[in-house]
Formats: structure tokens, C-alpha cells, sequence
């Protein structure tokens, strides 16, 4: 949904305000540094209350904790990007056409809706385990309606201007989260007694959150240490047609994604090993889903992508600009795609020591050689050490 309406902001807010919505995008990114495994273990959790390995007041005291120590990650979070704000709009960012302040200001508003969104990951992971995933499909298609038109509206009737835009995500954030937690505490069956933080119920599951939380590191560091390097050494404006190609090319995402949600508590609930032929039947079936979908999309954008950028932004210097750029990450995003499924099953075991291993041999080899390739050749340079990280996976 959100393709549809980045010609539309680029139009009205042009390409280097833009490059601020990428830099949001890779914060949202490093943010589930700060997740520390929580979002996939409340998921995995959820899962397994569903398949009655949970007791009711277990996982209501489990959901309490994390809800509580999320709040307080969103809360400092939303404070340091604010204190940040003039330095990285004056010191970190290049910004030609864009008046310092503006850039400040729009920081600040930036931090407050990430952190909005930190707590809404919380919430749909934990829907995703209870297997609501159909109305959670229901409103996040809403609310992504809500985003994206109302971006527009805001732009054209309220003010043209990046600030304004993220007010309009913060707000529309703050019905999201709204709406998640009302549809989680109503599956979730209700009990006499309260609920309350429980460091036993963290102690629960520590293990397994540090597994993730290590292995979410090296996966940040290879995925998304090129967009803070980029932000630094291109100008906005450049860094702008990078962040447009990313999200061209992440759209695909919109094939993994639900996919990987959708089996995901099915691999959690058969992980036990009490089906093992419904296990593997389940993981070949999500595998061929991806490769047909995600293929057929991804071969489209490999060779014709020029075309197709001028048919989705109507614009031909934009379209040449970065039409060699998304045919490159295009094929290391497709290569990455073809990885998701494994790895949703991996986590469903709790085997989490074999991606960190893989993605440690990788940092040690690929980061260094994106701090050297990144100066000399930028986003082309850095496009194709993406491909050959997933080729390598």
C-alpha cells in the first residue's frame, strides 16, 4: 500500500525531504536492536499458550513484563532522539535545500512516532501468535489506508511539509496501538486475578530473547549499517533516490512478511516433533509460495526496471536516475526473500546458535569491506555487497 503513495510524497515534499522518511525507516530498523528478543518471543509465546503449554496467568504475566519494559525502551528512546536532533540535522546529515531547523524539528517528531511503532511490533507479534492473523490483516490494511491517504490529504490541504507528515504517522500510530491492544487483551481469556510484572516469567524465556537479540545484531550490522554510512557520506538529496530504491525493492517484503507470519505459529505448534510429516509439509508449502511469488515479482524489477519506474512515478529523470541502482537490489533482496522461511524455522525450534554463527562470519567479512567500498563507490558500491552477502547465505 505504501508504494502507491511515495510518487505522491515525493511530488509534494520532493526527493531530499525524502531521504528524511529513509532515515526513518533505518531507525525503525536499529530500534529492534534496543527489542532485545522480545517481539519473537512473546510471538513464539503466544504460540504455545494457543497449544495449551502456557497457562492463562503465565502468559498474561508474561505480557504485562514486556509491555512494561517497552514502554520504557519507547519512552527513553522518543527523549534521545529529541535531545539528538540538532546535532544530527547540523553535524550528521547534509541536507542542501532543507532548513536546519525544519530538519531538527522533523527529528523530533520522528523519535515520538518510532516509538509509537516499537510497541506496536510488540502487539502484532503477540496477535501473530494467538493466530489472529486475519484481523490483524484487517486493520493493519486499514490503518495503512488511514497512512498513506491522509499523508496526502495533509500534504495538499494542511501543509506540504515532512514535519506535518510524520505528525499525521504519529497520530494515526496512536489509533493503531489502540486497536492492537484492545484485540489482544479481548482473545486473551480474562482472569480474577491481576496481572503484574514477573521477573520469573522473563527468567522463562531470557535464553531464548538473548538468542534472538545477539542474532538480531549481526543481522542489523549487515542490513542496515549501509544506510548509516550513506546517510553520512551522500548528500539528502542522494541519500533520498537510495532510500526510494530500498523501499521499491523492500516491497517485496510484502510477500515474506506475511507468508513467514502466517506459517509461523503453525512451525511453533509442530516444533514439538508430534507431526513431523505436517511440519515438513508446512515448510515446503510457505518455501513455494515465496518462490513463485516473490520470483515473478522480483524478475519483473531485475530486467525491466526502468520501465516499471516510470510507470509507477511518472517520472523519467527520476526513473534513469535509480533504475540501475533497484536492478541490482532487486536481486540481492529476491536472494534474501529465498532465506525467510528457513529462518522462521529455525526460530520456531528456539535454534538460534546457527545464524548467529553464519551472520558472525559475515560481519567480520562483509562490514569492513562496506566501510571501504561505501566511500569510494556509495550506493552502487554498497548494492552489490548486498547481493553477495545473500548469495553467500
Amino acid at each position: 500500500m505504501g508504494l502507491v503513495f511515495l510518487p505522491t510524497y515525493i511530488k509534494y515534499l520532493g526527493i531530499e525531504a525524502y531521504g528524511l522518511i529513509g532515515i526513518f525507516a533505518a531507525l525503525q530498523g536499529w530500534l529492534t536492536l534496543l527489542d532485545m528478543g522480545m517481539t519473537p518471543v512473546l510471538g513464539r509465546e503466544m504460540a504455545r499458550f494457543t497449544d495449551g503449554q502456557r497457562s492463562a496467568q503465565s502468559i498474561r504475566d508474561l505480557l504485562r513484563t514486556i509491555e512494561t519494559i517497552a514502554m520504557v525502551i519507547a519512552f527513553l528512546t522518543a527523549i534521545g532522539i529529541w535531545l539528538a536532533s540538532g546535532w544530527l540535522a547540523s553535524d550528521w546529515l547534509k541536507a542542501e535545500k532543507l532548513p536546519l531547523s525544519l530538519v531538527a524539528q522533523t527529528f523530533s517528531v520522528m523519535g515520538v512516532v518510532t516509538a509509537l511503532r516499537f510497541i506496536e511490533n510488540i502487539y502484532r507479534s503477540a496477535i501473530i501468535g494467538l493466530q489472529r492473523q486475519v484481523l490483524l490483516s484487517l486493520i493493519s490494511s486499514a490503518m495503512a489506508t488511514l497512512r498513506g491517504f491522509g499523508a496526502v490529504g495533509v500534504m495538499i490541504w494542511v501543509a506540504p511539509t515532512v514535519e506535518a507528515f510524520f505528525v499525521w504517522q504519529g497520530l494515526i500510530s496512536i489509533v493503531t496501538l489502540a486497536l492492537f491492544a484492545m484485540v489482544l487483551y479481548k482473545t486473551l481469556p480474562h482472569l480474577p486475578t491481576t496481572t503484574h510484572f514477573s521477573l520469573v516469567e522473563l527468567k522463562s524465556v531470557w535464553r531464548f530473547a538473548a538468542g534472538i537479540s545477539g542474532s538480531t545484531f549481526l543481522v542489523l550490522l549487515l542490513t542496515q549499517i549501509d544506510k548509516i554510512l550513506l546517510s553520512r557520506i551522500l548528500t539528502l538529496e542522494h541519500f533520498g533516490y537510495y532510500s526510494l530504491a530500498i523501499a521499491l525493492t523492500g516491497a517485496f517484503c510484502f510477500f515474506t512478511g506475511p507468508i513467514g507470519q502466517a506459517y509461523y505459529p503453525r512451525f511453533a505448534e509442530l516444533s514439538s516433533g508430534r507431526d513431523e510429516s505436517a511440519l515438513i509439509t508446512a515448510f515446503h508449502s510457505s518455501m513455494q509460495l515465496i518462490v513463485i511469488l516473490m520470483g515473478t515479482a522480483s524478475m519483473v524489477l531485475i530486467f525491466f526496471s526502468e520501465t516499471v519506474l516510470f510507470c509507477w512515478t511518472h517520472n523519467s529523470l527520476l526513473a534513469h536516475e535509480i533504475a540501475p541502482l533497484v536492478t541490482v537490489l532487486a536481486l540481492g533482496t529476491l536472494l534474501n526473500g529465498l532465506t525467510w522461511i528457513p529462518y522462521q524455522m529455525q526460530i520456531a525450534h528456539g535454534w538460534t546458535s546457527l545464524t548467529i554463527r553464519v551472520n558472525a562470519v559475515a560481519v567480520i567479512i562483509l562490514v569492513p569491506a562496506i566501510f571501504v567500498v561505501a566511500p569510494r563507490y556509495g550506493a552502487m558500491g554498497v548494492a552489490w555487497i548486498w547481493v553477495a552477502l545473500n548469495i553467500g547465505y
